[in-house]
């Protein structure tokens, strides 16, 4: 009889044991799938985070898009209300616009050079037809006949360093009465070719050396 019970009791426990393996299969589903949407869930997230970025030069070039095509809409709405009559006077009126600034322009250049020109401490260069020079300048010889050297002094502001440059030139003029010497201050005038080098007449003696 011992031995009967002993073995129920083995039995008993044999077939007690199994059961909590036999149950816990059946709460692992259910765990899994407590767990999958969290998963699902994170993912999602993930995906959200991930996707955001991307998705975003996406709307800057959709909205870009928009505003060019809104901008061609609207230019195209602008023609569609003008006639070609008007369209055509707004060309005009465009030109007419850069021909006057262009001659405003021009005008501007033309004074800055004439300003140039008159700034200068000498005359400008009159070389019109039929109009000799004219030239002021100190005689400095007079030791050939009839003939005179004189010199011209200039003096000019430099464009750039705006420093006055001084310079002069030596021209030989013709004195038919030699009543120039040297020191005087005379006024020449430019004439035909009187020899080698005596392109020039004198005109009058405007100061005697002292």
């Amino acid at each position: 009889m011992a031995d009967e019970e002993q073995n129920e009791n083995v039995e008993e426990t044999t077939e007690e044991t199994p059961a909590p393996e036999a149950e816990a299969p059946e709460a692992a589903p259910e765990a899994v799938e407590a767990e999958a949407p969290e998963a699902a869930e994170a993912a999602s997230e993930d995906g959200d985070a991930a996707a955001a970025p991307a998705a975003a030069p996406a709307n800057k070039k959709e909205e870009r898009r928009q505003a060019r095509a809104a901008k061609v809409a609207a230019a195209a709405g602008s023609r569609a209300q003008r006639s070609p009559e008007e369209r055509q006077a707004e060309r005009d009126a465009a030109r007419k616009a850069k021909a006057a600034r262009r001659r405003a322009a021009r005008a501007r250049a033309r004074e800055r050079v004439k300003a140039a020109h008159t700034g200068e401490a000498t005359p400008p260069r009159e070389h019109g037809e039929g109009r000799q020079k004219v030239r002021q300048g100190v005689v400095i010889s007079d030791k050939a006949d009839k003939t005179i050297t004189v010199r011209i002094d200039t003096a000019r502001q430099h464009r750039r360093y705006h420093k006055i440059v001084r310079s002069s030139t030596t021209l030989h003029a013709h004195d038919e009465r030699n009543d120039a010497h040297i020191g005087d201050t005379v006024v020449v005038r430019e004439s035909r070719p009187l020899s080698r080098l005596k392109r020039w007449r004198l005109v009058e003696v405007v100061e005697r050396a002292r």
